[in-house]
C-alpha cells in the first residue's frame, strides 16, 4: 500500500511523493528525485529534522535523543530518514526546494469552461490528461502564464482536482492582461501553461473549530477546502463569513449554500461595505465576526483577502484580546 506525502519548501514549493509501505520517508523522496537534507541515515545527527502537520506514521526507536528529543517528537517533528507513514502525510521540509533538487512541476491544459460570473469575477476551468497528476493542498495556488505572452499570474484553486480538470476564481480587473484575455479572447479549448503547485495557505488537519474570512475573490481556495471537507467531514463547527464591496460581487452563493446542506457543522454569512448595497448585512467581515467564531481563542483561522482586509483582522482579533490557536493567511492583490 503507497500513501501520498506532500513536503512542503520553506520557499512555498509543495511536491507529493508516493511512499511504501515501511519505506522511510527519506528514500521515498530520493527514489523520487529529492534529496532531503541528510548527513546520516541512523538517525544520528538530526540533519533530516522537518514538521509533520498532518498525517498517521512511525517514527521507529532507532534514532538517538541528540537527534530528536522525546518533546520534539510530542510536538510533531520527525526524522525522514526514520520516518515511516501510515497514512497520508503532510510535512513541512525547513530547506528550498532547489536545495533537495527539486522544483515545481508545470503542465500544458486547455480550457474547458470560462464565464463571467459578475462584472468582477470570471470562473474559469482547464482540463488534460497531465491534470491527473496534478496534487495540491487545498488553499493552494499556481501560476497560470497568460496566453500568448510570458506574463504569469497567481491563483488558487476552487475546487480540487476531478477527472483532470481544476477551476479558478479570477477577479476581473479593468486593463487586466488575463482578465483581457478572457473577457476578450479566451474560449475553450485554448492552450493554458501551469506551475506548481505553491503557497503556504492550506487546509490543516481539523483539530478545532474553524473559522474562514473570505474577501472577495479570496472566497477560491475556500471552496477548495470545503470540496475536501465535505469528502472527509469534520466533527468541529465550521463557519465562514464572505464580504465583497458591492451587490454585483456576491458570487457563488448557490455553493455556499450546497456546501451548507452537505456539511452537518457548516454554517456561513455574508456581507456588502458598500453603503448603497440592497443585501441584508452591509459592513465588513469584522462586524460579523461573533465572539463564538473566536471560541475563546480554541480555534483556527484562515483568511484570505487584500491586504487592508488582511489587517483589520488582525486588528479586531487583538481588541478582542483573543489569540488564535492558528492564524493563518493569504494577502492578494490585482496584477494590471
Amino acid at each position: 500500500m503507497t500513501h501520498k506525502v506532500a513536503l512542503n519548501f520553506e520557499d512555498g514549493v509543495t511536491r507529493f511523493i508516493d511512499a511504501n509501505a515501511g519505506e522511510t520517508i527519506a528514500d521515498a523522496a530520493y527514489r523520487q528525485g529529492i534529496n532531503l537534507p541528510m548527513d546520516c541515515r541512523d538517525g544520528a545527527c538530526g540533519a533530516c529534522k522537518c514538521f509533520a502537520e498532518s498525517g498517521r506514521y512511525d517514527l521507529g526507536e532507532e534514532y538517538i535523543e541528540d537527534a530528536l528529543s522525546e518533546a520534539e517528537a510530542e510536538q510533531g517533528y520527525v526524522l525522514t530518514c526514520q520516518m515511516r507513514a501510515e497514512s497520508d502525510c503532510v510535512i513541512r521540509v525547513p530547506a528550498a526546494s532547489d536545495v533537495c533538487k527539486t522544483q515545481q512541476a508545470s503542465y500544458q491544459a486547455a480550457i474547458s469552461n470560462v464565464r463571467q460570473l459578475s462584472e468582477s469575477t470570471i470562473a474559469l476551468s482547464i482540463k488534460s490528461a497531465s491534470l491527473n497528476q496534478l496534487a495540491f493542498l487545498p488553499g493552494q495556488y499556481v501560476n497560470l502564464q497568460v496566453p500568448g505572452s510570458d506574463q504569469t499570474r497567481a491563483y488558487s484553486f476552487s475546487s480540487l482536482q476531478k477527472d483532470g480538470e481544476v477551476g479558478f476564481l479570477i477577479r476581473n480587473v479593468p486593463g487586466g492582461l488575463m482578465s483581457s484575455f478572457l473577457t476578450s479572447l479566451a474560449k475553450v479549448g485554448d492552450s493554458v501553461s501551469l506551475a506548481g503547485p505553491l503557497g503556504a495557505f492550506y487546509l490543516r488537519e481539523i483539530k478545532r473549530p474553524l473559522l474562514l474570512l473570505a474577501g472577495g475573490t479570496g472566497l477560491a481556495p475556500f471552496t477548495a477546502m470545503l470540496e475536501k471537507i465535505a469528502e472527509q467531514g469534520s466533527e468541529h463547527p465550521l463557519h465562514l463569513i464572505y464580504g465583497v464591496t458591492h451587490d454585483h460581487d456576491l458570487v457563488e452563493m448557490d455553493k455556499l449554500e450546497a456546501f451548507a446542506a452537505r456539511i452537518p457543522n457548516f454554517s456561513y454569512s455574508a456581507c456588502v461595505a458598500s453603503p448603497d448595497s440592497a443585501y441584508p448585512q452591509k459592513g465588513y467581515v469584522t462586524q460579523y465576526i461573533e465572539p463564538k467564531h473566536l471560541n475563546g481563542g480554541e480555534v483556527d483561522v484562515y483568511l484570505c483577502g487584500p491586504p487592508p482586509m488582511v489587517e483589520a483582522v488582525s486588528q479586531y482579533i487583538r481588541a478582542q484580546g483573543i489569540q488564535p490557536a492558528n492564524f493563518y493567511y493569504e494577502k492578494f492583490a490585482a496584477s494590471a
